[in-house]
């Protein structure tokens, strides 16, 4: 009996492109699990849409001089066309900035506080005195009590995946000011998760501890363990969807309640875009119904670093509210790394998918196969561009390609393109196509249970067999000495290969509608019922042969290897921008213009000269690590810029009052920075 599925995928922040990480971790496996379930017949919603508020947008909003609502809608766009055109098949990709949206937000906040279920609080919150601003979890940054990771969010720890409070951080300072920030007095509206602790224990633990993956649980059970602590769900922001209590200006919902409302609220926008819809459709697919059966079975497919939001926090949310159902499944996945270093999309260091679509055009099923085979469902997994390439090559072109071509080509040359009769079936025939069932439901099994990987070496191993009853029965040969069996032969491969163009589209999609254009007939579906095991009618038409996997050269990986090497020379010719600062801040440096009147090596220090500079009121006592690029005889007489109002400090017993400003080229050469012109010394620089 068709079961109803909504099945979600991370809604991804809108202040950048989506990479490869994101595909492989939150999006091919839901697509994959999305249209199996349809061909089985399922009734299925697919729904997902970009993540709008919180502090990365804002943040992006600043770098770029734009406002956030620019920011997200740029992204917006340019995310929506690139799952598109990969085709990630998604019912609606929506956005949390619609009306709709901040509505649905809204009164599932409102629905839980009539119930009394937050709780108001006083609290004290880290404040920028610099910025005068309350800062957002985003917004600082410190160690992790937990790895030690020094750029730990004050929410969460990137590094380790351990969810924070900005409290917890060791060393926080502001992201606005690059300050210590102080705390302030301001009041919240927080959940008590605690008051939930037990039930989410029998509900993740006991319920669902065998079925779900041990990463799952096992992050979900540490957090239990610790117990669970209230948690603000309102935060001291104007980007956002809005408070809707009196006497809460200035105050937004934590992006964390928020965004993942952006699955209902996407669900009623689908139902928006269906004619003659009552609006009220959305229901079923989220809210219990009268009989337990006839429930939706919600599965939201993640990356590791959103495991407790969507396991915690979302499930404690509805159950607040009291008329929703909670998560079947979250088969979150683990990281996919990129040539041997964290994918990164602060330092660019990405494969990103609206640039492969470019790069390499109509190869999206080549990505798909390559992310899906890799795919870092149990441990962290890596993605090369020399893999990428052999796989495609020597896997997906060698076997799967090269079959279908094998097929074609030998039916235009003896039959003219047409499906030749089944004049002398033996068993070695009928075997093919029965182990062609066999092996779809041992796929289509391993697919329920969230193991792709599992499932598309399955499939290949169909294909493994199809290229095997060929080579073995070499329809070649026979067709003068037995055309009845090279007939039955071809007939055969021709019926299998049609079928198996139905066996690969939830993971090869592309693929399978070209086989199916090739073959010239309609897609079939071997996952559903009352399935033709002949699709092919005797005499039916095929279309010329055209290869479906062209070979990846060697000259695109070197590209493509070039590209992520100059992005690597520019971090280090380009270092990572500072936090932010204001023009206050900066005003208090005092740089002067100074000329160097003596230079002499420091003993025992093979990088440090001593140099006394001229500031014209009076000369000072300058330690520098210039010493491996410049010698001490030719830089007298320099002109150079040096920060005056520095602390003194003692460097290798010389007292050093101030600071050579320098600057570094991409081969870590030191290089002056003076007036390129003769200047007084002493002449302030602004």
């Amino acid at each position: 009996m068709p079961q109803r599925y909504t099945v979600t995928s991370a809604l991804p922040y809108a202040n950048g492109p989506i990479h490869i990480g994101h595909i492989a971790g939150a999006y091919l496996p839901a697509d994959i699990y999305v249209r199996y379930r349809k061909l089985k017949g399922d009734d299925v919603l697919f729904v997902c849409g970009s993540d709008e508020h919180g502090v990365p947008i804002t943040i992006t909003a600043k770098n770029e001089g734009i406002t956030p609502q620019q920011v997200v809608d740029k992204y917006h766009k340019l995310m929506g066309d690139a799952f598109r055109d990969f085709g990630i098949a998604f019912d609606i990709y929506s956005r949390t900035s619609l009306p709709l949206h901040h509505q649905t937000a809204q009164e599932m906040f409102t629905a839980i506080y009539n119930k009394g279920g937050f709780v108001e609080q006083e609290t004290e919150q880290y404040f920028d005195v610099e910025a005068n601003t309350f800062l957002a979890d985003r917004y600082i940054e410190g160690t992790c009590p937990k790895c030690g990771n020094e750029k730990a969010y004050g929410d969460q720890c990137e590094k380790c995946g351990t969810s924070l409070t900005p409290t917890d951080l060791i060393n926080p300072k502001s992201k606005l000011s690059g300050n210590k920030p102080i705390l302030k007095s301001t009041k919240n509206w927080f959940l008590p998760l605690e008051k939930y602790q037990q039930q989410m224990w029998d509900y993740i633990v006991e319920t669902h501890g065998k079925e779900w993956k041990d990463n799952v649980v096992g992050q979900c059970k540490s957090w239990l363990n610790q117990g669970l602590q209230p948690r603000a769900m309102t935060r001291d922001l104007n980007w956002g969807v809005k408070v809707p209590l009196e006497g809460a200006d200035g105050k937004v919902l934590y992006v964390w309640f928020d965004a993942p409302i952006g699955y209902i609220s996407a669900t009623k926008d689908y139902f928006t875009l269906i004619p003659n819809s009552t609006g009220n459709e959305w229901e079923k697919y989220w809210k219990k119904q009268a009989n337990d059966t006839e429930n939706s079975k919600l599965i939201h497919f993640i990356g590791k670093d959103n495991i407790v939001f969507h396991c915690i926090i979302f499930p404690i949310t509805l159950l607040a509210e009291g008329s929703y159902i909670l998560p079947d499944n979250v088969p979150a996945n683990e990281f996919l790394n990129l040539e041997g270093d964290k994918l990164s999309t602060s330092r660019n260091w990405a494969v990103w998918l609206h640039e492969y679509l470019v790069d390499f055009p109509n190869k999206q099923d080549e990505l798909r196969y390559v992310l899906a085979s890799i795919a870092p469902e149990t441990k962290d997994s890596e993605f090369t561009w020399k893999d990428y390439q052999a796989r495609v090559n020597n896997e997906l072109a060698a076997i799967l390609g090269n079959f279908v071509n094998r097929v074609l080509v030998l039916t235009h040359k003896f039959y003219d393109g047409k499906v030749p009769p089944l004049a002398a079936e033996r068993e070695s025939d009928t075997e093919l196509i029965t182990n062609l069932l066999a092996k779809k439901e041992e796929a289509g099994t391993l697919i329920e249970n969230y193991r792709f990987r599992d499932a598309l070496g399955v499939l290949m191993d169909i294909c493994r067999s199809g290229n095997k009853y060929l080579t073995d029965l070499e329809p070649w040969k026979t067709f003068k000495t037995d055309p009845d069996r090279t007939a039955t032969v071809l007939n055969t491969t021709l019926q299998f290969t049609a079928l198996l163009a139905s066996a690969i589209e939830p993971f090869l999609p592309h693929t399978s509608n070209k086989i199916y254009d090739l073959f010239n007939i309609s897609p079939l579906n071997i996952y559903g019922e009352n399935l033709k095991l002949l699709p092919l009618s005797i005499g039916h038409q095929i279309k010329e042969p055209k290869i479906l996997f062209e070979q990846i050269t060697d000259e695109a990986i070197a590209a493509q290897i070039e590209k992520l090497h100059q992005t690597k020379l520019s971090q280090q010719m380009f270092p990572e921008i500072k936090p932010e600062i204001t023009y206050e801040y900066f005003s208090k440096l005092d740089i002067r213009v100074g000329t160097i009147l003596t230079a002499e090596k420091v003993e025992k220090a093979d990088k440090l000269l001593k140099l006394s500079v001229d500031l014209g009121f009076e000369v000072r006592t300058v330690v520098s690590g210039i010493a491996l690029f410049h010698n001490p005889s030719e830089i007298v007489g320099q002109q150079v810029l040096l920060l005056a109002n520095l602390a003194p400090r003692k460097i290798k017993g010389i007292e050093s009052k101030g600071m050579i400003l320098m600057a570094e080229d991409k081969d870590g050469k030191l290089n002056f920075t003076s007036p390129n012109a003769v200047t007084t010394p002493g002449a302030g620089v602004s």
